[in-house]
């Protein structure tokens, strides 16, 4: 493949950064080195190394949409500066082929003292616009910012929201070559944040380049052609999004004593399979990521297993008080009795647990709920309407609960709860109840036409009446 048909191509970059333990001593590697060197004696650094990044090798084809998925702090940030030349990489070497426009910090190049419409002009400049271009596209990016007379405000007076509407309706105006996002869009309310993302997928579908950094797993799967796991300034693997996301989140929420282990997993497995991630001359190409030998993750698509994860624990638990049953050893399981958190759309699973009555209780049900991860009620049921729950439980005795249900529900991840009704005087009340007792994650699908938290299984058809 010629290198015309890359947008963007990294060679082997890396970038150092001198840390400093006080002031003085930056001074002293400014002066010392250089009078030791005249003397002829062993220079001595004042600093420590620290490499933001190493040997990151890889392609992007034109037209392609890629993904940059990572653990805070794993350099995917001063990867994208370093692209849009903000920042300069200490080893190797950047191409960029077309014009970039970045929304890495909306709004960075604003003059607070500035009018909204003078920091449109001052801000399309520094994208390369020329003043008659900027004049044709005003309108449009007035439209798209909807801040109507404020326009001839300082933005210094503007909300937050106004702002960032504002800088993002410069920002995508630019009819770029290739458009790179970090996670700027995390931010204004959801209805802002839809029409940014139509107005993304529209840049792509009209053939530019998106380079993309988010850490929403179903945004990269959905956006994406390809993905890329960086980790530690290393680039772990590169393949199609559904198995990187697999690794990145494996690797997210992992023991702290199994970080290291996994990490190398990934990057062992990554070198010796298909995508090779490290290998320049296998960057820039799509494809299916090998399987390696990761254990309960990433096999092929028509093999991918449902499996646990140990880190995936909630750490959002709220008890209600005991008054004569305990919930016990809440979990997901497949049919088979495997224990699991990670599940697959369309299986079929198990939520159980067992109650241990403390006392005798009557009129006995137990329920389920699944929440998301904003706390919505996605879905429950109970065992039982009231009238025909279990007359009479006896103290030591224990119920097992079991609900199967299929998952139905859209990529990503739901908190559990538990709970036990009995008849307490003249009314059913709680005896035990666990908010958020456990958590699990449904794993992305390429495939998936349903929209909104639940697949209602709805069949679309569509027909051109003659």
């Amino acid at each position: 493949m010629s290198s015309e048909e890359f947008s963007i191509h990294v060679g082997g970059i890396g970038k150092r950064y001198e840390i400093y333990t006080q002031p003085a001593d930056r001074l002293k590697q400014m002066i010392l080195p250089r009078l030791n060197r005249i003397v002829r004696r062993e220079p001595r650094e004042y600093f420590k190394e620290f490499w933001a990044l190493r040997d990151i090798s890889f392609n992007v084809r034109r037209g392609e949409t890629v993904g940059i998925v990572g653990r805070n702090g794993c350099g995917k940030s001063t990867l994208l500066q370093m692209i849009c030349g903000i920042l300069h990489p200490t080893l190797g070497d950047i191409k960029v082929a077309g014009r970039i426009a970045a929304l890495l910090e909306l709004g960075a190049g604003f003059n607070p003292e500035f009018t909204g419409r003078e920091n449109v002009f001052l801000s399309g400049m520094l994208y390369g616009l020329s003043e008659d271009e900027l004049r044709e596209k005003y309108d449009v990016i007035l439209a798209f910012a909807e801040i109507g007379e404020f326009i001839n405000q300082p933005v210094k007076t503007y909300s937050s929201g106004m702002y960032v509407r504002l800088a993002f309706a410069v920002a995508i105006n630019v009819s770029p070559d290739i458009l790179v996002v970090d996670e700027a869009l995390a931010v204004g309310d959801e209805g802002f944040q839809r029409k940014c993302f139509a107005r993304i997928e529209a840049i792509r579908d009209a053939g530019a380049t998106v380079l993309f950094v988010s850490h929403s797993a179903g945004t990269v799967v959905e956006l994406c052609d390809r993905a890329i796991l960086l980790d530690r300034g290393e680039l772990l693997m590169q393949g199609t999004p559904k198995h990187v996301i697999s690794r990145y989140q494996k690797l997210l929420y992992a023991p702290k004593d199994r970080v290291a282990q996994i990490r190398e997993e990934i990057r062992v497995s990554s070198v010796d399979g298909v995508n090779a991630a490290n290998h320049p001359a296998a960057s820039g190409h799509g494809g299916t990521a090998a399987p390696g030998n990761l254990e309960n993750i990433a096999a092929p698509e028509d093999e991918i297993q449902p499996y646990w994860e140990e880190g995936l624990v909630s750490s959002s638990t709220v008890s209600y008080e005991n008054r004569g049953a305990a919930i016990e050893t809440p979990h997901l399981q497949t049919l088979d009795g495997h224990k699991v958190n990670v599940l697959v759309p369309g299986g079929t699973y198990i939520y159980t647990y067992r109650v241990r009555l403390e006392r005798a209780l009557v009129n006995v049900r137990c329920g389920m709920m699944i929440r998301s991860i904003t706390g919505i009620e996605v879905g429950g049921a109970s065992t039982s309407l009231p009238q025909n729950a279990l007359p009479v439980v006896e103290a030591g005795e224990v119920i097992n609960v079991r609900f199967r249900f299929r998952c139905l529900l859209a990529p990503g991840t739901y908190f559990l709860n538990a709970g036990v009704l009995a008849m307490l005087g003249e009314g059913e009340e709680y005896v035990d109840r666990q908010i958020d007792v456990a958590m699990f994650r449904v794993m992305p699908a390429a495939d998936r036409l349903a929209t909104g938290f639940v697949d209602l299984d709805v069949v679309p058809q569509l027909s051109i009446a003659s």
